[in-house]
């Protein structure tokens, strides 16, 4: 299968690609700094339609949420835009099979602050977004419905919720708090400034949401939308005195007010149940695993 695969170099790209290769694919990898521009209509068909790929992995776009209140326009151009104009070209594109079955990458945040009583949170759960990132994937989400609707593309729609894993940057919570007990080992440092760590929230560890993603595109039933999550919702802090447990000497959290966001969700906990019945997957790899390889990778990169 040729795959082509959109925000190649980030942090969930990097693992889809080597997961897609490992299982016999031929991948071809875009970014933002290697291939068209997604908000470039033009050379993005060109581009798209030169290649001919059998299923398209659409990860690309704007991921920062909280950096999404200060550019707004630019998070909806990225995620809702740039959503539209490859759908566009892939409406043009023929493979080997036909046109391109797409999985189209959309966010947990598009359900937005709902109640203990809704969770856990299935696809049919309303979507009410409360940042401009929420917004912007709420946009692309139905990008995807209506190219399935309207022109007959195979688009599947996932809804992924938090996932982790080594290679994350630090702009994430558990990422971030990583390298900061990384530091704290070189220097001798025992502070470890945070932010707000109430919301709960449902992990899964980076190697097993892109496993689902290609038994998606295998599988799956286009024009549906799927949660892609562990169905246990965890504290931040509870991740947080993991990684600081772990440290190689004694280090404290310390909460900064500079580190707190806009408008926090308190919890958000998934149903899986559609993507296991049609594809049978399920989470393999538990949360200590995927802190104890995230640590260890931010060790390696600062030096420990």
């Amino acid at each position: 299968m040729k795959a082509l695969v959109t925000g190649a170099a980030g942090f969930v790209g990097g693992h889809l690609s080597a997961h897609l290769e490992a299982s016999g694919d031929e991948v071809i990898g875009v970014d933002r700094h290697n291939g068209p521009d997604l908000l470039d209509p033009e050379a993005l068909t060109a581009f798209v339609v030169g290649l001919g790929p059998d299923a398209v992995y659409h990860l690309a776009g704007w991921s920062d949420v909280g950096a999404s209140w200060d550019e707004p326009l630019a998070t909806f151009e990225s995620n809702a835009v740039g959503t539209l104009n490859l759908v566009q070209a892939c409406l043009a594109t023929t493979g080997s099979t036909g046109r391109p079955r797409v999985l189209s990458i959309s966010s947990a945040d598009v359900y937005g602050r709902v109640s203990l009583g809704e969770l856990p949170l299935t696809e049919d759960t309303p979507m009410r977004p409360v940042t401009p990132y929420a917004a912007s994937k709420v946009a692309a989400d139905f990008v995807g419905l209506q190219a399935w609707l309207g022109y007959g593309l195979d688009v599947l729609r996932v809804r992924a919720f938090n996932h982790l894993g080594p290679g994350q940057t630090n702009r994430f919570v558990a990422a971030a708090i990583a390298e900061r007990v990384a530091l704290n080992e070189l220097d001798g440092t025992e502070v470890i400034p945070v932010g707000n760590l109430s919301p709960r929230r449902d992990f899964t560890d980076v190697r097993d949401v892109v496993r689902a993603y290609r038994l998606l595109i295998e599988h799956g039933e286009a024009g549906e939308a799927y949660n892609v999550c562990s169905g246990v919702d965890l504290a931040i802090s509870d991740l947080a005195h993991r990684l600081v447990a772990a440290a190689r000497h004694p280090m404290r959290l310390e909460e900064d007010p500079t580190r707190q966001r806009t408008v926090d969700v308190p919890v958000l906990r998934g149903d899986a149940t559609k993507l296991t019945k049609a594809t049978g997957w399920e989470p393999e790899i538990p949360i200590e695993q995927t802190l104890a390889d995230l640590l260890n990778e931010w060790r390696e990169r600062v030096g420990v």
